[in-house]
């Protein structure tokens, strides 16, 4: 999978041209949303004290933003733009370079054309997707953590000020635990990915063999049979993503309003101004967010284990040495 792109001669420009490339937009990204935290801070302050400010202060704020804004939106379509191209050529590196094994392959492989055609196109997109989601969790923790212990300073709490970065420790704390409860939660779920998989391609390639020979092959019975394999795998998958997803979304709503438990008091106590509670909100998010990469993709890294499975059983069928 990984060698067809990466240690190929043909395609190791591709390959490390675009991380590189994608490496460098995603940093870019991430300090115009430091700078944008900073913005937050000045804009919810002036808001806070208008007597103390003019209109002409809010229009400039605003002319600020757009200067933050308009680069981010330019910077993140060439980041998709690039991300897509790239998927592209690992999907193109990767079919050739199986097609060239499984063409010397007499015995019948299950799924053959589906592993080649779709599963190659979902295994590429997918990694695509997580890999860039990954690299910006990346650089948003090397980014917003310095913030996010330095606005820990700001903390109502007396035993929460005594702990250095106290901010960053209950993000990362509350990351974990819920990284945790994920994995027991779906535990089954990459195993129902798979079965739905094997499923679907037994279903498709009665259907395709029942297009060339519909007298032989359009068995009606059998293909009702096939389809209630799937129809019997989904429900069941659908079962399992139900308890996940009433975890998943419980917790996420909860966490939408720790960090205004925690600074919540300062700001009626005068500790903080408003301006200060909504920039830690936001880097305190950011951090929280980025440790939490996994716990929020998880239905997507199921999704990859189980095309991971069975592009690694297709790879030994074949007598892939890629």
């Amino acid at each position: 999978m990984f060698a067809s792109f990466f240690k190929s001669k043909k395609w190791a420009f591709w390959a490390y041209s675009g991380i590189f490339f994608l490496i460098a937009i995603n940093w870019y990204q991430t300090t115009l949303n430091v700078r944008i935290n900073e913005w937050y801070r000045a804009f919810y302050d002036l808001c806070q004290n208008v007597d103390r400010h003019t209109l002409g202060d809010f229009y400039a704020q605003m002319k600020i933003f757009l200067w933050i804004a308009m680069p981010y939106v330019v910077s993140a379509i060439s980041e998709r733009y690039a991300a897509r191209v790239w998927a592209f050529k690992w999907r193109e590196a990767m079919t050739f370079s199986y097609f060239s094994y499984w063409k010397k392959v007499s015995k019948d492989i299950e799924g053959s054309s589906q592993r080649i055609q779709e599963d190659i196109f979902r295994f590429s997109k997918t990694i695509e997707e997580m890999g860039t989601r990954v690299l910006s969790a990346a650089m948003t923790l090397f980014a917003f953590i310095p913030v996010l212990w330095e606005l820990s300073s700001n903390v109502p709490f007396e035993f929460l000020k005594k702990i250095p970065g106290s901010l960053v420790w209950i993000a990362l704390l509350v990351s974990i635990g819920g990284l945790i409860i994920s994995w027991l939660v779906g535990w089954y779920l990459p195993r129902l990915e798979y079965n739905n998989q094997k499923v679907e391609a037994a279903f498709r390639k009665e259907l395709v063999f029942a297009e060339e020979d519909k007298i032989n092959y359009a068995d009606e019975e059998k293909i009702l049979s096939l389809f209630d394999k799937i129809k019997y795998n989904y429900f069941k998958l659908y079962l399992h993503y139900c308890y996940f997803d009433m975890w998943f979304n419980s917790f996420s709503q909860f966490l939408m309003i720790v960090p205004y438990l925690i600074m919540g008091p300062g700001l009626f106590t005068k500790v903080i101004t408003l301006g200060v509670m909504v920039q830690v909100s936001n880097a305190f998010n950011q951090v929280r967010g980025s440790f939490s990469i996994f716990m929020n993709n998880w239905t997507t890294i199921t999704e990859l284990r189980s095309i991971h499975m069975r592009l690694k059983e297709f790879e030994k069928n074949i007598d892939y040495k890629g």
